[in-house]
């Protein structure tokens, strides 16, 4: 997997370096083992079935890699000589993978973008965009895959989920103090699922950037009480849209500026420990510049590739002159791609990827430059299919870099893992698409149709609704545009103020507020020792309500 990281990459400090080292000569484990492949396969199965059921019948996605990571804990404690090879905590790694990866997929990527056309009233076309949705979402993990541990998407960045996901599994399989600090705050976290507290959010400012969730909270905050404070909804009239616009523009030229310049990657340093939030720029990278470059370029190309095969099986040749379909490719390519990026960013600091709301973004574009009616809704089907699988990718990943980081030899080991969990997740697509391409029919005869794929279908048939749509977006994305040049690559400011106006989770922003401000005085009492504490307990509230969120298919079914 050289094309993975620069060649120019140097080998990790020897074995001795610290505590907790191990060295070993033996390979990552892999999805071929026999065990390992039957573990994956059911458990993909069972996130696929999850994940569509959630968003089918309530409309909501539910992260299930804490639940398949507990689930292969249990299977490598089963007293049967050809399981306990699941106790190994890689092998764990490989079906959180996996299990999330179906999850994503099957909810967000393609049970979705099928619904749009379905509601459309064009059930000739559900087959043709399931196809054109997963090879938009395997084009897509790629991507990410090969940009991972670039300066735009770093290893050290927060990935708050893949944080909860790899402290839960080095939780079970070490037990002691960490154990019990993660127990307890996973055990609160699903309480609060009960009583329909997100303290998922509270986790999360435990552990991603500091100035970049404090814009998130300051959105969250302005989007549930500024009908009160300011007597007008700045959740209504695509306000929090030109506000993502205008950062999501900036965000765009900032990683081309980071793309233009000609910095050699250098090794990560995966034994000195979490790097802080707000890390310093001279932290070193895994992938340089110009393999993140042609990663990006690639994945374009692919992207187009794509919208061509979605065109041709979508019957769009004959409905569309030569000009307008070359249009209408490069323009869905290029709305892929921003679409990831833009919710990779901000899942890489929050944890949280605002799908809907840039698609829904390149979906008011379209209808501004007037893209017919039934081009347009599988435009918006082939663009929703990605960004979610992107973001879960970066979580995932994120996890099997802390739970590699101390393994000697370092580099030849992280790689050949990241590689296996691709893979990984390559079953996790398949037993998505099975699932999906089985239960699509019986879920919209019963009217199950997940909420966004309604508000794309409603907006694509009737229109903007409203005069002046575009005066709104352009006069809101100057303060997006202006706070995201503030905040700069790391901190994504503009993207997360943006992300948190799209959001109405009622208390959500006092979580994050409160749990910023919990954090910032730890720190200061506690000092160096203070993150690492508070890691455990963010991990845990995280793990807590995704475990709630994922048993909600009790209350579906």
């Amino acid at each position: 997997m050289s094309h993975h990281t620069s060649p120019s990459a140097t080998a990790p400090p020897p074995a001795d370096s610290g505590p907790g080292v191990t060295t070993s000569g033996a390979g990552h484990p892999r999805v071929t083992e026999p065990v390992v492949f039957i573990v994956l396969a059911v458990l993909s199965v069972l996130g696929a079935v999850i994940g569509a059921d959630l968003v089918a019948k309530l409309g909501i996605s539910a992260n299930t890699s804490v639940v398949g990571a507990l689930i292969a804990m249990l299977i490598g404690r089963i007293p049967l000589a050809g399981l306990r090879s699941m106790r190994s905590v890689h092998r764990q790694n490989l079906a959180q993978s996996a299990i999330s990866a179906a999850t994503f997929a099957s909810a967000n990527a393609l049970l979705t973008s099928i619904a749009v056309p379905y509601v459309f009233g064009r059930k000739d076309l559900v087959w043709p965009m399931l196809i054109g949705s997963f090879a938009g979402l395997l084009i897509d993990t790629w991507v990410l895959y090969r940009s991972f541990g670039s300066r735009l998407l770093p290893a050290d960045a927060a990935w708050p989920p893949g944080q909860a996901a790899a402290e839960t599994i080095k939780a079970g399989d070490k037990g002691g103090k960490r154990a019990l600090v993660l127990g307890a705050g996973t055990l609160v976290g699903l309480g609060g699922t009960l009583f329909s507290l997100p303290l998922s959010a509270a986790g999360v400012a435990f552990l991603g950037n500091v100035w970049a969730l404090l814009m998130f909270g300051v959105g969250l905050g302005l989007r549930e009480f500024s009908p009160d404070l300011f007597h007008t909804d700045l959740g209504a009239g695509y306000v929090p849209h030109g506000v993502m616009v205008g950062a999501g523009v900036v965000a765009l030229g900032q990683a081309v500026l980071m793309l233009v310049r000609r910095r050699p990657a250098r090794q990560e340093q995966p034994a000195a420990g979490p790097a802080p939030a707000d890390r310093d720029e001279t932290t070193a990278y895994t992938v340089d510049e110009k393999a993140l470059r042609r990663s990006l370029v690639r994945g374009y190309a692919l992207f187009v590739a794509g919208a061509v095969l979605l065109a041709v099986l979508g019957g769009l040749i004959g409905d569309m002159s030569p000009l307008g379909l070359l249009g209408w490719v490069l323009f869905a390519a290029f709305a892929a791609l921003v679409h990831e990026l833009i919710v990779g960013l901000a899942a890489m600091q929050s944890g949280w990827f605002p799908s809907f709301a840039v698609t829904l973004i390149f979906l008011v574009l379209g209808l501004l430059i007037g893209i017919p009616s039934v081009p347009l809704a599988l435009l918006v089907g082939y663009v929703s299919a990605t960004g979610p699988a992107f973001a879960d990718m970066g979580y995932d990943l994120k996890a099997g870099w802390l739970l590699r980081r101390d393994h000697r030899p370092w580099d030849p080991y992280e790689r050949e893992g990241r590689r296996e969990q691709f893979r990984a997740a390559l079953i996790g697509f398949a037993a998505a698409l099975a699932v999906v391409a089985v239960l699509w029919q019986s879920y919209f005869k019963q009217g199950l149709i997940p909420p966004v794929a309604k508000v794309y279908a409603d907006t694509v048939k009737n229109g903007l609704g409203e005069p002046g749509v575009l005066r709104t977006l352009l006069i809101w994305a100057v303060p997006g545009a202006l706070i995201q040049l503030i905040g700069g690559t790391r901190r994504q400011m503009g993207v997360m103020l943006a992300t948190g106006l799209l959001i109405l989770t009622p208390n959500a922003c006092w979580m994050v507020l409160a749990a910023l401000a919990v954090r910032v005085g730890y720190r200061k009492w506690r000092g160096p020792r203070a993150d690492e504490e508070l890691n455990l307990v963010g991990a845990g509230l995280i793990a807590g309500s995704s475990l709630g969120d994922s048993a909600q298919i009790i209350k579906a079914s």
